[in-house]
C-alpha cells in the first residue's frame, strides 16, 4: 500500500518566520514535505520490524521487551538495574517487573551490589545467553532474505544511514546511551562524527 502523499504547503515548520514567508521558501517547503514523507515510511518500518504488542510472545517464552532485555545484556554485559532500565527507555519498576519474569525463567540472574545492598545488577545466565543467540541468528536469517535482493553497496549503505540516523535520533532526544557532554551535536550519530 502506497504511504498517504502529504501536502507540503499544509505543513508548518518549526521556525519564527511568518507562514507566508515559509511557504514561499521553496527549499523549505520542500524539506516539511520531505520530513513527512520520512515520517510516513519510518513509522511504517517500525511497525512492521519492531511495534508488535509489547505483550506478545516473540515466538519463543519471552515477550518483545524482555528480548530487547537480553539483546541489552549481551551488548552490554552485566548491567544495574537502573542502567537497563535508562537503555530500554523504562521506568525502574518496570524494568524490575521485565528482570523478575526472565530470572523466573532463568535467563537472567540478579546480584546485589556488595557496596549498596539495595542495587541490583544483572547478568545473562548460559541459558538466556543461548536463547539470545538463537533469536538473533533468527533474525539475522530473516534480515538476509529481505537484503538478498540488495546488492552490496545498498545493502552498506542502508546499514550506515539507519545507524546515522539511530545516533542523531539519540542526540536529538537526549535518549539512552547519550551521556552528557558526550558531544551530540552536528553529525555526531556519523561512524566518523560528521
Amino acid at each position: 500500500m502506497q504511504p498517504m502523499r502529504r501536502n507540503p504547503a499544509a505543513l508548518r515548520l518549526p521556525d519564527s518566520r511568518p507562514p507566508a514567508a515559509r511557504q514561499s521558501d521553496p527549499a523549505a517547503v520542500e524539506l516539511a514535505a520531505d520530513a513527512a514523507e520520512f515520517y510516513d515510511a519510518l513509522q511504517e518500518l517500525l511497525r512492521a520490524a519492531q511495534f508488535r504488542d509489547r505483550e506478545q510472545i516473540c515466538c519463543y517464552d519471552i515477550s518483545v521487551t524482555e528480548c530487547y532485555s537480553l539483546e541489552a545484556l549481551d551488548r552490554h554485559g552485566p548491567l544495574m538495574l537502573n542502567q537497563l532500565a535508562a537503555e530500554l527507555r523504562l521506568d525502574k519498576s518496570t524494568a524490575s517487573r521485565v528482570a523478575a519474569a526472565l530470572e523466573a525463567k532463568g535467563y537472567v540472574s540478579r546480584e546485589e551490589e556488595p557496596a549498596d545492598r539495595r542495587a541490583l545488577r544483572l547478568h545473562l545466565t548460559p541459558r538466556g545467553d543461548a536463547l539470545h543467540r538463537r533469536v538473533r541468528r533468527d533474525i539475522e536469517g530473516r534480515h538476509a532474505a529481505l537484503l538478498a535482493a540488495l546488492d552490496p553497496a545498498a545493502r552498506h549503505a542502508a546499514t550506515s544511514l539507519l545507524r546515522r540516523l539511530a545516533g542523531d535520533l539519540r542526540c536529538v532526544g537526549g535518549g539512552a546511551g547519550t551521556a552528557a557532554g558526550s558531544g551530540c551535536g552536528p553529525g555526531c550519530g556519523s561512524p566518523a562524527g560528521g
